[in-house]
């Protein structure tokens, strides 16, 4: 469940954040989020449902002054949600399953706001290169 992820070129990702509530925590929305996790991860990881490996992130509180343009970087507490599928059409379809949906409805009642942005690979490399 904590293993290094390999990310095959080619492959989509995407990016959902989940803004949380005021005055929810992480502890409090932890255990909605593994059920979810573990719901796609069983459920779609195979070369029919799409689905190749994933990371979930709690925002750090630090912005970089060196890679950000512009003043006023927004700081809400969230969450990012990072996904990679084979295509972007097999990640819809394990999200318009009911199941997929329930677990997602749960993680949804502690956010004041979602969204999803689906991104194409264009390079990648490692220090080994």
């Amino acid at each position: 469940m904590f293993n290094a992820l390999s990310v095959p070129f080619g492959c989509v990702m995407l990016y959902n954040v989940v803004k949380l509530k005021e005055g929810v925590t992480m502890d409090a929305v932890e255990m909605a989020l593994g059920e979810m996790c573990n719901v796609v991860r069983n459920a779609y990881g195979d070369d029919d449902g799409g689905f190749i490996g994933g990371q979930v992130y709690k925002f750090g509180g630090f912005i970089s002054e060196e890679g950000s343009v512009g003043p006023g970087k927004k700081t809400d507490e969230h969450l990012a949600i990072v996904t990679y599928w084979q295509s972007f059409e097999q990640h819809e379809k394990s999200h318009a399953d009911a199941t997929f949906k329930e677990k997602f409805d749960a993680v949804s009642e502690f956010a004041s706001d979602t969204y999803e942005m689906g991104y194409e690979m264009l390079w990648q490399g490692d220090t080994h290169d």
